[in-house]
């Protein structure tokens, strides 16, 4: 399934920008693809809950105030840091399944030689 948000165009290219509100529509379809919906998914990959979220991530983007790791937060509390990994970092946080959702339209995924940040079913 694809799904299709009209984005201002600072986010739409996957690049970092102001703060913005995403509609619970799309983060639960980036949850569904990133961890078939588990917003509690611990599967031993690094990364955890619904949006597949590295620790070092979430801890930088004020995830401790709700809990130790994302899986551990609730659905709301884990929208709320992405939504800031969002601010910071783009869609590309997110780079397989944001493109699979449509969110980054601007070409192939690049892994421009960092680590992984968040996002690791895609």
């Amino acid at each position: 399934m694809f799904l299709f948000v009209l984005l201002p165009p600072l986010l739409s290219g996957g690049r970092a920008g102001a703060a913005v509100r995403v509609a619970d529509l799309v983060w639960d379809e980036l949850a569904e693809c990133e961890s078939g919906g588990d917003w509690q998914a611990d599967t031993g990959n690094g990364y955890y809950g619904g949006l597949q979220i590295w620790v070092p991530t979430w801890e930088e983007a004020g995830g401790l105030r709700f809990a130790d790791r994302p899986d551990h937060a609730s659905r709301r509390e884990q929208t709320t840091v992405a939504e800031e990994i969002l601010r910071r970092q783009g869609w590309e946080a997110w780079p397989g399944c944001a493109r699979e959702l449509g969110l980054i339209v601007d070409g192939p995924p690049t892994d421009g030689g960092g680590s992984p940040t968040a996002g690791a079913g895609g």
